[in-house]
């Protein structure tokens, strides 16, 4: 045997591989460190404004987490119940009122102030003021020195009018009111909702207050060099770090892209790094602003670096190629040697090159193709041998069941000369229940012939005992063309006669249909039945018996759990086998087989 090999190396193939490396690692690393200083512009740029990005987020989180914590508080006295109860009851008193009030109107008002105190313990301090309508109000704070109504003297206290219920107003900063805390925060901005009964009337306000510090706090913690401000719809600072640009106008931004996210810009012939972001609490943006060369100095450092690294890794790369080219090849060049023997016949050679990687898999897979093809070899010889002998065996096995049948046909001709008909058909029948087990080489059959070795097989039955049974037919047209498992009925009537007619006489019925897209087969018998107690074992050993277990001697000993095991084999689509059976009525198997379901039998015989 010849086995045709291309050599696995040529005297050129390491200078092959070496160029194919310089030419899939080599030019594009040449080609990237030439183009690197115009990537390296944008990419710096990218990550600057990523880095500038990351941060405001950051800060956006902090901020939006101190002002949840103010409009928390406003949602809290908007949708109590117990405290807008006591709210819409004082709102209805006339101011003079309040002077008689009860111990019990006492204790309401006290529940108020301390509710309002308590939701204000969590999270950053914040000033709460609750406005009702008839002058009243509550506060967690001393108005010894601010008088809460002067907040109806605001500009924009008359904008809460048009608000919906559950709509906010977020005035702008303004000068700190309580004089108390005007030394170290200069600036206050608070959220206002109105207080509506059912009727959508307005009986108050709740004004919730913020010193403007707690975000110049936050600020403050941000990269020395980065500029960032708090800014409202129309530019104007609302927070910063120097505190003295705080109500000023950001008329810079003006200048830049509105939209939101990082961008370059230039301002004042100087480069920097914009960042806008607008806030999820309210519609006011954050804007940070950082020196184009103090946003992108640790990432050009480390560009450079990278740029020195890839030159001398380059360098040393070729060297190590040209080393690990050569231990490479080795083994190829080895397993070159081994092919070109087997290319001359020698089939008896074998690699030994040991190794966990793709070449040592090939050495062995190329040593278990030569041990295959041996074999084969072998394999091929003793088939020729074996297909002899069964040819023989074949011919053989043909003679033996035609002289059989041959020999029962000429007894029932005589028995059948000499009158007796009765015997003739016994034999008959006989005759075509062996033809059907032994010489019939299909495992289906049409559901018509199955009748007919049903028939048989009575008949056959009827002349072993003395008394005699009764087979009925009834089956469709239609079912009758069903394939189906030979000998699928034969255990079910053999049953019936022994066990539920304990071979006396009686009937049997078969009726066979096509229902509900299935194919439905029924045997019935009028013999003594079975008990339920029986009745259930016998389900259970129908679902549970090992068929392998059974004596495969005959047909007359295949029995039921043979049947239902044969029609699990047989069809895809699991059919169903059911029995039932009441004492001394009789016994039904129903067999309810799925149309189209076949895996081993065709479905239909036209």
């Amino acid at each position: 045997m010849r086995v045709k090999f291309q050599g696995l190396t040529s005297p050129s193939f390491r200078s092959k591989v070496f160029l194919a490396s310089f030419i899939c690692i080599g030019i594009p690393v040449l080609l990237s460190l030439s183009i690197y200083s115009y990537l390296t512009r944008d990419a710096v740029e990218e990550q600057a404004m990523q880095n500038a990005n990351k941060e405001l987020d950051l800060t956006e989180e902090n901020i939006s987490r101190v002002l949840d914590d103010v409009m928390n508080a406003s949602n809290f006295v908007q949708i109590d119940s117990e405290l807008n109860t006591i709210l819409k009851n004082k709102s209805n008193l006339r101011l003079e009122e309040f002077n008689k009030q009860s111990y019990s109107e006492y204790l309401e008002d006290r529940q108020v102030r301390k509710t309002i105190d308590n939701i204000t313990l969590l999270g950053e301090k914040s000033y709460v003021t609750i406005l009702l309508k008839n002058g009243k109000y509550y506060t967690n704070y001393s108005t010894a020195q601010y008088d809460p109504n002067s907040l109806y003297q605001e500009q924009w206290f008359n904008e809460l009018q048009s608000l919906n219920g559950f709509e906010s107003y977020w005035s702008s900063v303004e000068p700190t009111v309580l004089a108390y805390e005007r030394s170290l925060s200069p600036y206050q901005f608070s959220v206002a909702r109105t207080l509506r009964d059912s009727s959508q009337e307005i009986y108050g306000y709740v004004v919730v207050t913020l010193l403007e510090t707690k975000v110049r706090d936050i600020l403050n913690n941000t990269n020395q060099s980065e500029d960032i401000m708090l800014i409202d719809n129309d530019y104007k600072i609302l927070s910063h770090k120097n505190a003295e640009l705080i109500g000023t106008k950001a008329d810079f931004v003006t200048k830049i892209d509105p939209k939101e996210g990082s961008q370059i810009s230039e301002l004042d012939n100087q480069k920097y790094v914009v960042t806008t972001k607008e806030l999820s609490v309210n519609d006011w943006q954050l804007v940070s602003m950082i020196p184009y060369k103090a946003a992108t100095s640790n990432i050009n450092s480390i560009f450079s670096e990278v740029f020195i690294l890839l030159a001398v890794s380059f360098a040393v790369f070729f060297i190590i190629l040209a080393y690990l080219m050569n231990r490479i090849t080795r083994p190829l060049r080895y397993l070159d040697r081994v092919v070109k023997k087997v290319q001359t016949g020698d089939l008896s050679t074998r690699s030994k090159v040991d190794s966990n990687d793709e070449i040592g898999e090939f050495s062995q897979s190329l040593n278990e193709m030569l041990d295959r093809v041996n074999i084969m070899i072998e394999e091929v010889n003793q088939t020729h041998k074996r297909k002899r002998k069964a040819e023989l065996a074949m011919l053989q096995a043909q003679i033996n069941p035609h002289f059989l049948f041959n020999v029962l046909n000429s007894i029932r001709m005589k028995v059948f000369k000499y009158g007796d008909k009765e015997s003739a058909s016994m034999i008959q029948s006989l005759s075509k229940l062996l033809r059907w087990t032994i010489d019939y080489k299909e495992d289906n059959i049409k559901f018509s012939d199955e009748i007919n070795l049903v028939k048989d097989y009575v008949n056959v039955m009827n002349m072993r005992q003395k008394n005699k049974v009764e087979l009925y037919i009834n089956i469709t047209p239609e079912s009758s063309q069903q394939l189906v498992p030979r000998f699928l009925l034969q255990p079910l009537i053999e049953n019936s006669i022994i066990h539920g007619l304990n071979q006396s006489s009686g009937k049997i019925y078969i009726k066979a249909e096509i229902s509900d897209n299935f194919f439905v087969i029924k045997v019935e018998d009028n013999g003594e039945g079975i008990d339920k107690e029986r009745l259930n074992k016998l389900n259970q050993a129908l679902l549970s018996e090992d068929s392998s277990k059974r004596s495969r001697s005959g047909f007359s000993s295949i029995g039921m759990t043979n049947v239902y095991e044969r029609l699990q084999l047989s069809y895809r689509e699991k059919p169903q086998m059911i029995i039932d059976s009441k004492h001394d009525t009789g016994t039904t198997i129903t067999i309810k087989i799925p149309l189209g379901g076949e895996k081993n039998v065709q479905g239909y015989v036209s």
